[in-house]
């Protein structure tokens, strides 16, 4: 295969949800072992370069009698799923039994396969890992208490809702600094050097299966985060954070394996520092939600060694659906910014087709929904524009603008420019519901004394320029409201004076 890209793009799928819609449409039961060659023929057509399959460890059955227990969980499954039956509920992706692929799946042999069609496409894969906890019939609970936080009986009389009883012993449940305990997870030990070693081992066994791993919650095994959350029942702080110890082990067998880090919190920098390939934008995300254009190019601004290192997103499992969240307009503005930003990009099942119910992730099945065809026309046309090797190693630059003192709408407007040695491609999109005009300043060298030639590729119009009024003035844009410019530089042509 070739090597990872710089900025590679991921497919989220919910591996069950995904196995039960192929098994409907192609009336017979579908695992990874025998997914129709069609199906990943589709994936190839998109150009992205991973898919992370979501949620195929072994999931708790103890985990799932604790959500059977709980009312406000079981109402919004009937809400999701009108005709929800008991089969429906499978348990959570990240309550997880042990790391062996669910047999219902296909097992082992069904991922080494899917992993090889996959990589017959030249897409790799990407599969969980849950750092912060395991479920309450994890063979680590019986054979290695020493691995997790732990209670006394005390404990477990005066706050049942933050303790389990496992035997003999008392464990601390699952949770992060800012919220009540999660009641089906069991909280490991990030201090402790035994539990750090026995990680590495079991991250060693997956990479051996996948290409890279999503790290469920990063930040709470941050040293200064898991001592701020558990305080003396951690133990000593170990000199050395987790993350740094573990991601060097890993990447001395395999250099090429990611790390991607689910991340909050603004800790993102520090992460990157501590070894992850990319993290989380979430910022980005939230700014493109509540924030303007304005909100959006001061985080643009940031430094590019931080900017290469994010994973920009617009939707994933723990975000409602972007078609829920953005109106139509808007939701394809904001995947041209996501699909045309340094970092990686991730995209999620369901996306595409305009799909408006979250799914939870206890759950195998999803509602009936019909596809906004419109959306996925544009979804597919829009990825085919960014599967050029420019958007993928090239060079980027965000672009100034100016307006004028009666006209200031260009601050609706944001702008980045990509080169490569082949390639030049601009992008200027209308983050705003209000026609907006400014002059654009584009960063390319040696276009004074040119002609540039300009194809928009969303409508294939082109135009042609001076460069040098473009290096002295500026480019005049005009856009109206939710829209955008994607511009490929067809040619360079000598300058001519008009006669």
């Amino acid at each position: 295969m070739k090597p990872w890209s710089k900025y590679p793009v991921v497919y989220e799928i919910n591996t069950f949800v995904w196995l039960n819609c192929l098994s409907e449409r192609h009336g017979q039961a579908i695992t990874l072992g025998n997914v129709p060659h069609k199906e990943w023929d589709f994936l190839g057509s998109l150009g992205v370069e991973a898919v992370w399959f979501m949620g195929v460890w072994e999931r708790s059955p103890a985990g799932i009698q604790v959500v059977r227990r709980n009312e406000g969980l079981m109402s919004e499954f009937r809400r999701v799923l009108p005709d929800f039956r008991d089969t429906d509920l499978i348990g959570s992706a990240y309550c997880i039994r042990n790391y062996v692929v669910d047999e219902r799946l296909g097992g082992a042999e069904g991922l080494a396969h899917a992993r090889k069609m996959l990589a017959s496409r030249d897409i790799r894969l990407v599969l969980d890992f849950v750092p912060n906890h395991v479920a309450p019939d994890h063979p680590w609970v019986s054979e290695h208490p020493e691995y997790f936080i732990r209670g006394s009986k005390d404990d477990l009389r005066n706050d049942s809702a933050s303790f389990f009883e496992a035997g003999q012993n008392v464990i601390a449940l699952g949770r992060d600094p800012y919220f009540p305990a999660w009641p089906d997870v069991l909280q490991l030990n990030a201090f402790n050097v035994s539990l750090r070693n026995a990680v590495e081992e079991t991250v060693s066994r997956i990479a051996g299966q996948c290409d890279g791993i999503r790290c469920d919650m990063a930040m709470l095994m941050m040293n200064k985060i898991f001592e701020r959350t558990w305080g003396v029942r951690a133990g000593g702080k170990p000199d050395g954070d987790y993350w740094e110890t573990l991601i060097p082990a890993i990447k001395k067998q395999n250099p090429d394996f990611k790390f991607i880090a689910e991340s909050y919190w603004d800790l993102e920098w520090e992460l990157q520092q501590q070894g992850f390939d990319f993290c989380y934008d979430k910022s980005l995300y939230d700014r493109m939600e509540h924030g303007g254009p304005e909100n959006i190019r001061q985080h643009l601004m940031g430094d590019m060694s931080y900017q290469d290192k994010m994973i920009r997103f617009i939707e994933n499992h723990d975000e409602p659906r972007a078609a829920a969240t953005f109106s139509s307009q808007k939701g394809k503005m904001a995947a041209v910014i996501i699909a045309t930003l340094p970092g990686a990009k991730l995209m999620h099942d369901g996306q595409l087709d305009g799909f408006r119910t979250k799914v939870p992730v206890f759950l195998g099945r999803r509602p009936a929904e019909q596809p906004d065809n419109d959306l996925l026309s544009f979804y597919c046309g829009l990825l085919k524009k960014a599967d050029n090797d420019v958007f993928r190693n090239g060079s980027w630059r965000l672009c100034e603008l100016r307006g004028w003192p009666d006209n200031r709408s260009f601050q609706n407007i944001l702008a980045w420019c990509w080169k490569n040695d082949r390639d030049r491609y601009l992008v200027v999109v209308n983050f705003s519901d209000s026609s907006s005009q400014g002059m654009l300043q584009v960063r390319w060298d040696e276009i004074s004394g040119r002609i540039l030639r300009m194809t928009d590729l969303m409508n294939g119009e082109a135009y042609e320029r001076s460069g040098s009024e473009i290096a002295d003035s500026g480019l005049y844009v005009d856009l109206k409201p939710w829209s955008c410019h994607f511009f490929r530089q067809d040619n360079v042509m000598p300058y001519k004076e008009a006669e």
